[in-house]
């Protein structure tokens, strides 16, 4: 195996290379935790515009390989674009729920995951996903496929929206703001982004300190119609068959539902299966499969003040068993 020093010489050259459409967050954290060998084969299920992807090929060797995964079009040009400069990485349009059909590839020696939505994607309006600029009110991550937001407002009942908002975005003034958007819908189709923050915000009866009153209903949207945590959910047991005994999975959430999947699954297939407390087993008996390598890493506060949408990240790693 050879030395992981090279990601400290190749990190602030890859950080520059991306810089001017995202700041990737723990980006040598991340793949410092990642890489375990040098010649190995690993897959970065959220590619997003290769600021990992690019590290990690940066410290692989001429025989190491590297899978790029992302709904994503926009990323997929990006990729397409890498991969024509390097034979080591292909990129896969696709969800990482697709794991289990990487055409090729029986076992890997490390799966990244980098969740939530990139800064290109939040900046550009006419995604739809934030509320800062006036755009169509999409959110989708593959734009070409599924329900925009629009369409799943415009026919959602009023129950289902108060739950969305409610379970995918924590916010008390679900119901209100569920309402609101059943009220104002049928005055005039919400289409935009513009239009439903305002909406939102005449529904909130109070503010919290330093947030807009619509950050919370549109991430739980967001999440609703990419069905993050559903597909988070499945990528995990997939992700776990896929590894090679010693292969690491390393995940960066970027809010409390989705971190808190990841411990769960982590603390599940660290503590084994689940048998009667009186059955006397040995240790091979219980089925460990994974550990946990070190605390949940969080951005430094450079980084923070360098880049604030990183305040919120949590990273957890842990290493396949058997």
């Amino acid at each position: 195996m050879e030395s992981l020093d090279r990601i400290d010489d190749v990190s602030a050259a890859t950080q520059t290379m991306v810089d001017h459409v995202h700041e990737t967050v723990l980006l040598q954290e991340a793949v410092g935790a990642l890489l375990t060998d040098l010649s190995g084969t690993y897959v970065d299920g959220t590619f997003g515009r290769g600021g990992h992807s690019r590290l990690i090929l940066g410290a692989l060797n001429d025989t190491g390989r590297l899978i790029g995964i992302d709904k994503d079009p926009a990323a997929i040009a990006t990729g397409e674009a890498l991969a024509g400069e390097d034979a080591r990485f292909v990129i896969h349009h696709g969800s990482f729920t697709d794991l289990d059909v990487l055409h090729g590839v029986e076992q890997v020696d490390g799966i990244l995951l980098d969740l939530g939505v990139s800064s290109p994607q939040l900046d550009d309006p006419g995604r739809g996903f934030s509320f800062m600029r006036d755009g169509p009110l999409d959110m989708r991550m593959n734009h070409h496929q599924g329900e925009s937001a629009a369409q799943w407002l415009a026919r959602a009942q009023e129950q289902e929206i108060s739950r969305v908002i409610w379970e995918y975005g924590e916010d008390r003034f679900s119901r209100r703001m569920a309402r609101a958007i059943v009220r104002e819908r049928e005055n005039e189709p919400i289409l935009t982004t513009k239009r439903l923050a305002a909406i939102i915000a005449a529904a909130c009866p109070s503010r919290e300190k330093g947030r807009h009153p619509a950050t919370r209903a549109f991430q739980a949207v967001r999440i609703h119609i990419n069905r993050e945590l559903e597909d988070l959910v499945l990528c995990l047991d997939r992700a776990l068959e896929k590894l090679k005994p010693g292969g690491r999975l390393v995940i960066i959430s970027f809010h409390s539902l989705e971190d808190r999947i990841v411990k769960r699954f982590i603390r599940k297939h660290q503590k084994g299966d689940e048998l009667p407390s009186w059955l006397p087993v040995t240790e091979a008996q219980l089925n460990r499969r994974m550990k946990s390598l070190g605390k949940a890493v969080k951005p430094s506060p450079q980084e923070v003040a360098d880049n604030p949408r990183a305040r919120s990240a949590v990273m957890r790693v842990a290493e396949k068993l058997r």
